[in-house]
């Protein structure tokens, strides 16, 4: 009950942020029949994580500086070092740059090309706040 089931990728430019998001995550993308609506595949079925969408965005881009104003989805990646990296060739930015979350992993925010802003975690327990990384 309660369970997030669905993102959505607002886009500007829906092809830009369908090569970004595909080269970024290796996520798949669907044209649906009802319009101008994409379905996002983040995974293979049964594992862990939600599936989306991606669909044009009716309004401008947000502004940068602005305040956070809509839930922020955050990735699992292998090597947050290496997406972040990644993150840049393709035109990305970095909003917050990596940090632990203690016993959890390291967490880094970050901007597609449009502006939409999303985290990156690498799950590693021995990430601490003490002692530096």
């Amino acid at each position: 009950m309660g369970r997030t089931v669905h993102f959505e990728i607002q886009a500007s430019e829906p092809q830009a942020l369908i090569d970004f998001y595909g080269k970024m995550f290796d996520w798949s993308f669907s044209k649906w029949e009802g319009g101008e609506y994409w379905l996002v595949g983040t995974g293979e079925v049964g594992a862990p994580g939600i599936n989306g969408g991606l669909l044009p965005r009716r309004g401008p881009r947000p502004e940068e500086g602005a305040s956070v104003n809509a839930f922020v989805c955050t990735v699992d990646v292998e090597d947050l070092d290496k997406s972040i990296s990644l993150l840049k060739e393709l035109k990305g930015t970095v909003a917050v740059p990596r940090m632990p979350v203690s016993g959890v992993g390291w967490l880094a925010y970050a901007k597609d090309p449009d502006g939409n802003l999303f985290g990156m975690m690498q799950n590693d327990a021995s990430a601490s706040f003490e002692g530096g990384e």
